[in-house]
């Protein structure tokens, strides 16, 4: 049975125990988790939790303007999970055995984007000219068109950017890589939940790629993160991407599972 909500508050006392049973597999839940008791901005939220006889056995959020998260939806629970919705689910992700079941009962998507998870190994970190460094306020003009930038690249550029990059650097969670004394390349890092970090968005400008920038400033990133913030690290890639997926296990990490970001309209 599904039950919803829209109070973070009784989400979190349901799910958060049953996410933090695979805190890899559930990054990105409770990194939303974390970012909305943090006070990100949230309009019309919807929370929800699957239970099988009284056992919390799934739970989905769906936080506008941001895809349904599926992350934690066993494939038996996606049937009564769109039928609880009224078929309503227009762009979501999740796990591929979750998201094929859901396209299997709402018919042929207008975009699938296929996407990886992996988990950092043992960090192997490039030697490329430069140095990393955390962006501060005096780097918000430039991240802004980089945000900007990145998602018009990937098509995955919801929500308010300015607000989202202020607020990731008011929680140095943004990081650069620097080469001749200016800034190349950029990656995210999210707030530790369950243990766990995750890197993304990773961006470097056109004319300033195949120099290794966006490998340097991941593995900066993923330095941080172990040596103060987590104890494990995770990313996404796009599986139509191969050079990054290169890249990114070229400095340790090792794939995890696959999954599915979809588009109806």
């Amino acid at each position: 049975m599904w039950t919803f909500t829209s109070s973070v508050e009784e989400y979190a006392a349901v799910a958060e125990p049953f996410l933090l049973g695979d805190p890899v597999r559930n990054t990105v839940p409770l990194t939303v988790l974390a970012n909305l008791r943090a006070g990100m901005p949230v309009k019309d939220p919807r929370y929800g939790w699957w239970t099988v006889d009284g056992e919390i056995r799934g739970a989905v959020f769906h936080t506008p303007p941001f895809p349904a998260g599926l992350f934690a939806v066993p494939v038996e629970a996606v049937a009564p999970l769109l039928e609880a919705l009224d078929g309503e689910l227009p762009v979501f992700v999740g796990p591929l055995e979750v998201t094929v079941e859901a396209t299997r009962l709402l018919g042929t998507p207008a975009r699938i984007v296929s996407e990886r998870l992996f988990r950092l190994g043992t960090l192997a970190a490039p030697g490329t000219p430069g140095r990393g460094r955390l962006a501060v306020a005096a780097d918000l003009p430039l991240l802004v068109s980089w945000y900007q930038a990145f998602g018009d690249e990937t098509g995955m550029g919801e929500g308010d950017i300015v607000e989202r990059v202020v607020r990731r650097l008011e929680g140095r969670e943004l990081f650069v890589w620097e080469a001749d004394q200016a800034p190349v390349s950029f990656a995210g890092l999210s707030p530790e939940a369950g243990g766990v970090c995750r890197i993304g968005p990773v961006y470097t400008p056109p004319s300033r790629r195949r120099r290794g920038y966006g490998a340097a400033v991941t593995a900066y990133a993923s330095r941080v993160a172990l040596a103060e913030r987590c104890e494990q690290v995770v990313l996404f890639t796009d599986l139509a991407n191969p050079t990054s997926n290169a890249i990114y296990q070229a400095i340790g990490y090792e794939p995890v599972s696959d999954y599915a970001h979809v588009t109806y309209r």
